[in-house]
């Protein structure tokens, strides 16, 4: 049988878990995806889809593709793998933003992306096990409430614009509220609060049964230099862990300083990551 692209379907399902489950520290995002929505049926009109690489019926690498190009994540694969699924969506998808192993986004960029993104950024992806972990605790840090939303968003707003280089409440503030108060409903962002006033967030990126992804670690700048990330880290890596094999987060290689707590907590430097963002 000759090497085929085509769009997944539920009957698909196990084979790409079994292929996403082979490296699961760098595939926990799409693992995540995979247990929170499923595979939508060809057939049907969805937000987003899986696309498949075959080699003699055998699934060798998947990308994942949501908003019509608005985030594309190539699975951990061979990168002239995902260069095949490019070259096949080429003609009917552009490509906004995508996040995944530094060789597999370039074979993403090299196919969908015309001219030069606006931002790319190299980063590490760091993961930890239980038996990794450091002392670092602190008890206080609690899942956010609705409305700690209006001191909440300053501090999303942050990470966004430092990390990003972007501002997303003066794009779109009803959106970007929504999203965190989306966020805030599914539990899945925690909070530090000292005084009245948040000093901490994180957010739970993804999560299944492999593990989870932390990202939007943020603290005000000036709040920084208090042990507040290194404490708040090590908590909810330390309450995750009790009922997860592994975590991981992403740190851009700029950012020493975050590099340095997370491996103060107990995390380990993976493989080079790239985030590119073409509008």
């Amino acid at each position: 049988m000759p090497v085929t692209v085509e769009q997944l379907a539920p009957s698909h399902s196990d084979a790409l878990r079994a292929l996403l489950a082979k490296d699961p520290v760098h595939n926990l995002y799409l693992l995540g995806l995979l247990e929170e929505f499923g595979i939508a049926a060809p057939e049907r009109q969805a937000a987003f889809a899986f696309h498949g690489r075959f080699d003699s019926g055998v699934l060798t690498a998947a990308v994942f593709v949501g908003g019509e190009g608005g985030l594309v994540v190539p699975s951990a694969s061979d990168a002239s793998a995902t260069g095949v699924i490019a070259d096949a969506l080429a003609p009917s998808l552009k490509l906004r933003a995508t996040v995944g192993d530094k060789a597999s986004v370039d074979a993403l960029v090299r196919s969908l992306c015309e001219g030069k993104p606006r931002l790319s950024r190299t980063q590490k992806l760091f993961s930890v096990s239980a038996d990794d972990l450091g002392p670092f605790t602190n008890p206080t840090l609690r899942l956010a409430r609705e409305e700690d939303v209006p001191r909440l968003l300053p501090l999303a707003q942050g990470y966004v614009r430092e990390i990003l280089e972007r501002d997303p409440l003066a794009e779109d503030p009803a959106h970007y509220e929504a999203r965190v108060l989306q966020r805030v409903r599914q539990r899945r962002t925690y909070v530090l609060e000292e005084g009245g006033e948040l000093v901490f967030k994180v957010d739970i990126g993804c999560r299944s049964q492999f593990g989870a992804e932390l990202e939007g670690m943020y603290t005000p700048p000036s709040r920084r230099r208090q042990g507040h990330a290194t404490l708040c880290l090590g908590q909810i890596s330390r309450h995750l862990l009790s009922s997860l094999p592994r975590l991981a987060m992403r740190v851009d290689e700029r950012d020493e300083s975050t590099a340095r707590i997370a491996r103060k907590v107990g995390y380990h430097a993976g493989r080079t990551q790239r985030l590119v963002l073409v509008e």
